[in-house]
């Protein structure tokens, strides 16, 4: 449990981190060949932590701490049928396993990353977008009216 809630926290500091960045970074100012191979380096070390360590992590954890196995059945048909299990698990034509939830899980997970990997690129290109929106709107009083300039 520790380790896919640390993992869990490392990739929300990284992503956090990478879009104080991008609000920070002035639109075009020019990067050196020593910035862009730390942003490479990091980026890639970011996106290995969210898409190899993260799932690996929970599977590890629902796999050993919750015991959700493929001999664990959540639910399926049953024979002969006693009458306990309900009607939907008797006429139900195939076996879910705890250990198909787990990799359901596996999967909401890279879900819920791809989204936020597409949101943080983004972010990341409508910088000037974001910069150039809000210079207009500082450009103009609560009226409407442009702002003129002290002298």
């Amino acid at each position: 449990m520790v380790a896919l809630v640390l993992s869990i926290l490392i990739a929300v500091v990284g992503v956090v981190v990478i879009v104080q960045v991008g609000k920070r970074r002035p639109v075009g100012a020019p990067l050196s060949w020593g910035e862009a191979m730390l942003a490479a380096a990091l980026g890639f070390a970011l996106m290995f932590w969210v898409y190899g360590v993260v799932p690996h992590q929970w599977l590890s954890y629902s796999e050993n701490e919750l015991a959700w196995r493929s001999d664990k059945i959540l639910v399926g048909p049953s024979l002969p049928f006693t009458g306990d299990e309900g009607m939907f698990a008797y006429f139900l034509p195939f076996t879910v396993s705890w250990q198909t939830i787990s990799h359901i899980g596996a999967v909401v997970i890279y879900g819920v990353v791809l989204g936020v990997n597409i949101w943080v690129f983004s972010h990341w290109q409508n910088r000037a977008k974001v910069a150039k929106e809000r210079d207009e709107l500082e450009a103009v009083s609560d009226y409407g009216r442009p702002l003129v300039k002290q002298a």
